[in-house]
């Protein structure tokens, strides 16, 4: 079984910053894929951006030019640094990574863009 913990959430002015962090813990294998999804109209979660074990990268056209996904294998966590943050961004952003035998949620994290 795999464990998510996500951080970095929070309230934040249109055009400010926020960094999210996922740190995935217990029966790991082997991590292929993580990322990062925010639900949406229509759906029940939409990819914010997503990163292979290869480290190649996708990210929602919402959000080109201003996130940016990275991971840190060592640590088996996964980032998102979103810049220039719009009202339009407020949701909650959950974790998604997948391993050799798992697909696994973290539990959410709000981030809310006011001012």
């Amino acid at each position: 079984q795999v464990q998510l913990v996500e951080s970095g959430g929070g309230l934040v002015q249109p055009g400010g910053s926020l960094r999210l962090s996922c740190a995935a813990s217990g029966s790991i294998f082997s991590i292929y894929a993580m990322g990062w999804y925010r639900p949406a109209p229509g759906k029940q979660r939409e990819l914010v951006a997503h990163i292979t074990s290869g480290g190649i990268t996708t990210y929602a056209d919402s959000v080109k030019g201003r996130f940016t996904i990275s991971r840190d294998n060592a640590k088996n966590t996964v980032y998102l640094q979103m810049n220039s943050l719009k009202p339009e961004d407020t949701a909650v952003y959950y974790c998604k990574v997948v391993t050799r035998t798992a697909i696994s949620w973290g539990q959410g994290t709000q981030v809310t863009v006011s001012s």
